[in-house]
């Protein structure tokens, strides 16, 4: 066989090799199609929406240092608060919304405000009081809320916060929390019931670490999804679908996702355990029993 046969038969091969790559090249899926009859998906204009929280999620995020500008509180402390408004969002049984929401809005009060510690936690009420107002149906009243606090505060001081905090924010309540992408980015990875009670699992433990407000929160919610498939599944799970619809690579995703199964494995342990015994629960599947994907933090890519 002559040279140049030989290399006309290796460049055919080559090219049939591409073209069948470009015919097992794994699909989009189109995730809304089954939602056309439904008026509540909005499945029209979805992506629309998508697209305008990811233009509208850098002004709802603080700076990850905002921190250090208070004089009388610290990480640890923001900590505290947010798993105790975690325990106290289950008792009054409120919607996932007024979570996020919540800690929302403590943090870009507390980025532009500041405060004594000992007001610390009348913050944290007077924001799930405002994100109840924003997305429940039905809001604890303020006595509820004084009641819950051991009657720390007067109604007095409830107010006067609550006016303080909504002319800080300009009466913008409205932010592109993680629960909403965190939504959508389930319905693209095809979740059962197991994987969405362990993905809202990793982002509540994500909700309370300080450290994770360097991450926008679509990239959060993308970075809980996927160690969430991870734990149950192992690798290769996040497909060209989660991809387009999140706009993340795997790659992309490792450094954020292997700081949440570090949260996991602490979870139980230490005096902060709220989300762990929330999600050790029935009602939550026991999300927490599933073991961490200790491989994920050895991983090197």
């Amino acid at each position: 066989m002559s040279l140049e046969h030989s290399e006309a038969v290796l460049n055919e091969k080559d090219q049939m090799e591409v073209e069948m790559e470009d015919i097992f090249e794994e699909p989009v899926m189109d995730i809304d199609g089954c939602d056309a009859r439904n008026p509540l998906a909005v499945s029209d204009y979805v992506e629309d929406l998508y697209a305008y929280y990811r233009k509208m999620e850098s002004s709802s995020c603080v700076s990850p240092d905002y921190i250090e500008q208070q004089f009388d509180i610290n990480e640890k402390m923001r900590a505290i608060l947010i798993d105790w408004l975690i325990e106290v969002h289950h008792k009054f049984e409120l919607r996932e919304e007024t979570l996020f929401l919540t800690v929302n809005l403590i943090d870009r009060f507390l980025a532009k405000q500041s405060v004594v510690r000992k007001k610390l936690q009348l913050v944290g009420l007077v924001a799930m009081l405002l994100a109840c107002k924003y997305e429940e149906v039905s809001v604890p009243v303020v006595d509820d809320l004084i009641f819950i606090s051991d009657k720390a505060y007067t109604r007095k001081e409830v107010l006067e916060m609550e006016r303080l905090m909504l002319n800080t924010l300009q009466f913008n309540m409205s932010a592109p929390t993680p629960y909403v992408f965190v939504k959508r980015f389930l319905k693209a990875a095809q979740s059962d019931g197991k994987l969405e009670l362990l993905s809202f699992f990793l982002i509540e433990l994500c909700l309370v670490e300080y450290e994770m407000l360097k991450f926008p929160p679509s990239f959060m919610a993308a970075a809980a999804v996927y160690a969430a498939q991870c734990t149950l599944y192992g690798f290769k799970q996040w497909t060209k679908t989660c991809e387009w619809h999140t706009s993340y690579l795997e790659d992309q995703l490792l450094e954020a996702s292997r700081l949440i199964v570090s949260f996991h494995q602490k979870a139980a342990t230490g005096k902060l355990t709220g989300v762990h015994r929330k999600y050790n629960t029935s009602k939550f599947g026991y999300a927490a029993k599933c073991e961490p994907a200790i491989f994920l933090i050895g991983t090197q890519h």
